[in-house]
């Protein structure tokens, strides 16, 4: 079958979720830049793979799919290697209640609200909005203390497997830890800590690190 081809920028948290997936999966892939912050915005004829201008898109054969979540699933169930869903019903509920949980509540309080406030526009030369990191860090707090609630006795959130809720919270938390304040309170949640030493010590996690 075709090799699967991956659309979207490498910065980005969830093209980042479906690379990790990829990568724990061992799938050989391409992955095609596409940059939707570009002047203008993405090229036209991204608009055939996401109807909405986001990424990731993700094509494999004749299937397209624009959706973070459906891609993870599809690349877990369709290639051969270690599973990345729970084998019961249960705990696929609660690794969706996960994924579901972050992405309402943890994406842009971690990474826009925080780590883009705080690195990226002193980095880039514009100014912070002190007030707007102030809001977001009691947001931050609940984030990573119902996080930490959900997680499972072992070193992975579900317990001992490595699960797409793993692979789903990396790429925010590695945004997020980039600013002082971010460090400092998952140091302050012990087991989340340890979670994310060993998550970050993995050579998908590694391979997918970007430098932007």
């Amino acid at each position: 079958m075709a090799r699967p081809v991956l659309y979207g920028a490498a910065y980005s948290v969830y093209v980042r979720i479906v690379r990790l997936a990829l990568a724990e999966k061992r799938v050989d892939h391409d992955l095609v830049e596409v940059d939707i912050f570009a002047p203008g915005g993405p090229p036209a004829w991204y608009a055939q793979l996401h109807p909405f201008g986001k990424i990731p898109a993700f094509e494999h054969g004749a299937l397209r799919l624009f959706e973070t979540q459906a891609i993870c699933r599809y690349v877990d169930e369709a290639f051969d290697g270690p599973a990345l869903q729970p084998s019961t019903a249960a705990d696929r509920a609660v690794m969706a209640e996960i994924v579901g949980m972050l992405d309402a509540y943890a994406y842009r309080t971690l990474v826009w609200d925080i780590y883009v406030e705080r690195v990226s526009k002193p980095r880039d030369g514009r100014t912070t909005d002190e007030e707007r990191i102030a809001l977001a860090l009691p947001r931050a707090r609940h984030v990573l203390d119902v996080l930490e609630a959900l997680k499972r006795p072992g070193p992975w959130l579900l317990g001992d497997r490595l699960t797409l809720a793993d692979l789903h919270a990396a790429p925010m938390l590695a945004y997020f830890v980039q600013s002082p304040e971010g460090a400092a309170m998952l140091a302050d949640t012990p087991s989340l800590s340890t979670w994310y030493g060993a998550l970050s010590a993995r050579t998908s996690f590694r391979d997918t690190e970007s430098t932007v």
